[in-house]
């Protein structure tokens, strides 16, 4: 979750040089090319419009905070299950938040056929999830285990 932080997300460039969108776990910023006015040079002059998400930011440290107290909850494994489960829901509201960002608002900026191109921060959300997805299955195996073990005595 700190490589979601600390790298950008998404980045989509425009038809002219300096447009460009980003989204990174703070904020949503559009650079656009402003055409150039009566007399002043003409060179386009970018202007850049930022959105912050800070929400975003917020459910990626209560995603990372819970991970590492469930982390060391290993006597109680049905607490572990149960962070396990939050931190699902959790990271599926992050996915939505991104895809929405990346998809829906994205579209409107640049060419439309043009999706943009995820950047590690993205990359770093898609491990979060497959690695709670894993954890949750080998906690719920381990207390098969546990349980089974207690059959026999």
């Amino acid at each position: 979750m700190v490589v979601a932080l600390a790298n950008p997300i998404w980045v989509k460039s425009g038809k002219q040089l300096p447009e460009m969108a980003q989204l990174t776990a703070l904020e949503y910023s559009q650079q656009q090319a402003v055409a150039p006015q009566a007399g002043l040079p003409q060179q386009l002059a970018p202007t850049t419009a930022v959105t912050p998400v800070w929400y975003l930011a917020l459910l990626i440290a209560i995603v990372g905070v819970v991970s590492l107290y469930a982390l060391f909850q290993y006597r109680n494994r049905l607490t572990q299950t149960a962070l396990c489960a939050v931190n699902a829901i959790m990271l599926t509201a992050i996915m939505g938040i991104v895809l929405y960002r990346t998809l829906y608002m994205g579209k409107s900026y640049g060419s439309p056929g043009d999706q943009g191109d995820y950047l590690p921060g993205f990359y770093a959300l898609i491990a979060a999830l497959i690695f709670n997805a894993l954890a949750n299955r080998f906690i719920r195996r381990d207390e098969k285990l546990v349980r089974g073990a207690d059959r026999l005595r």
